[in-house]
């Protein structure tokens, strides 16, 4: 299983796109990144420029193949600009402002929708005309522009969930609970057995922000969720301070020393037995290196807490690509992006990486691990797909605001009235800047 940590847990390849939203940075400096080959090169008709964040070994490999699989069956060719993960992050904005490559790998949600209003992607309805019916109806909301149309092709997903070893509920007699009541419950007992209720590192600041993204939107549902992370929401609306209420019911139940413990750190308490439940994504998995261990991970989804919306939303980011505002291919840009919203592409990456799942319902699963088929079904029969608080939301909010103010809550959690009008005060000034 690929090691996720240099896409996911620290807080620079989290989401520090420094600004954004910021005018003054939108059209700042001169890029880092810039289209691979030179103005003739990536004009050629039998050639499309790809723009890549994806330089760790297993997914560079993985895309590789997709790409010759690609150019065999219509002999076009993918010229790939690859650049460090993080730098890209942080280049994006002058990179799609300058001559950036025709097709380039981004995430969905918010971040995509950003570029998109600013006219910095191209809208791709043509291709999910050929495509759609290869991907669930939450899958197609997340691939959509606030104008409606489609401008994302997604190619992987994962959940997030809570994550528990099936020997030690059978051992101790646990039942998973689907309710918030029988989760407190079932927090209180192993407690009461010395166990770790609930595994716990923040020491990366971004960890904390997937407990409230799952605490939210049970609490108050998908649609005041997205909202809230898009600032159109106030943080001093009653139903966020009921979000806190909750989180702070079940804090005595997390992992003391969580500010000093990364997540990988956490995991090796649930590997050990010595924690109960951990909430994270599936790439917890990766710190399961003994398959006896691994084949023992299992996962349920975040109890109900809100009748009214159940448990019908899944965080699960989805990793996928975008078409740059003026691609110099555009015939061979459409014929590529069909075919990376087909499962066959899927299917070629999956080999190569089974640390996530495919975005399409149309895949083969066959070959998929326990936990890989558990996610994809979790993910597939999801009425509403959320992504991440910091792709969700402006990452210069998240990483600014957000992460210190989750911080502040978790080791004074009686503050919060003072912290969510702290929280909206800054909200309002960075939204304000577009």
């Amino acid at each position: 299983m690929r090691d996720l940590s240099s896409s996911l847990p620290s807080p620079s390849r989290r989401g520090l796109l420094k600004g954004m939203g910021g005018a003054a940075l939108l059209g700042a400096g001169i890029p880092l990144l810039s289209a691979c080959g030179s103005s003739d090169s990536s004009s050629d008709s039998k050639t499309v420029t790809l723009g890549s964040n994806q330089s760790d070994a297993v997914p560079k490999k993985a895309y590789g193949e997709i790409y010759t699989a690609f150019t065999k069956q219509s002999g076009l060719s993918v010229k790939v600009n690859t650049k460090d993960h993080n730098t890209f992050q942080e280049q994006i904005n002058s990179y799609l402002q300058g001559t950036p490559d025709d097709v380039f790998n981004w995430f969905a949600g918010y971040r995509m929708q950003f570029f998109a209003a600013k006219g910095l992607a191209s809208p791709i309805d043509d291709v999910w005309e050929k495509i759609g019916d290869n991907f669930p109806d939450a899958m197609k909301k997340l691939s959509k522009g606030a104008d409606g149309k489609y401008y994302f092709v997604p190619l992987v997903t994962y959940p997030w969930a809570i994550f528990y070893r099936k020997s030690v509920f059978k051992q101790y007699g646990y039942e998973v609970p689907t309710t918030w009541d029988a989760f407190v419950a079932l927090c209180k007992q192993m407690k009461k057995d010395n166990l770790v209720p609930i595994a716990f590192g923040d020491k990366d600041a971004w960890p904390a922000m997937g407990t409230f993204d799952q605490l939210n939107f049970r609490t108050n549902g998908y649609d005041f969720h997205v909202d809230l992370m898009a600032g159109k929401a106030s943080w001093t609306d009653a139903k966020v301070k009921t979000v806190f209420d909750h989180w702070a019911e079940i804090l005595p139940y997390h992992q003391d020393g969580f500010m000093g413990r990364t997540w990988q750190d956490a995991a090796q308490t649930l590997v050990a037995k010595k924690a109960g439940m951990y909430v994270l994504g599936t790439f917890v998995a990766q710190q399961f290196t003994n398959k006896a261990d691994l084949d023992d991970l299992d996962f349920f989804a975040f109890p109900e807490i809100n009748s009214a919306y159940g448990q019908d939303t899944v965080e699960a980011p989805a990793d996928g690509f975008m078409v740059s505002k003026s691609p110099k291919n555009k015939a061979g840009v459409t014929k590529l992006m069909q075919y990376l919203g087909t499962p066959e592409a899927e299917q070629i990456y999956l080999k190569s990486d089974t640390s996530v799942v495919a975005a399409s319902n149309k895949a083969d699963t066959s070959s998929y691990t326990p936990l890989q088929k558990k996610a994809y079904e979790m993910i597939t029969g999801a009425k509403s797909l959320t992504q991440f608080m910091d792709r969700d939301s402006r990452p210069d909010f998240t990483s600014t605001v957000m992460q210190p103010s989750l911080q502040k809550f978790l080791q004074n959690p009686k503050g919060v009235d003072s912290l969510l009008s702290s929280i909206e005060r800054q909200k309002k000034t960075i939204f304000a800047s577009s």
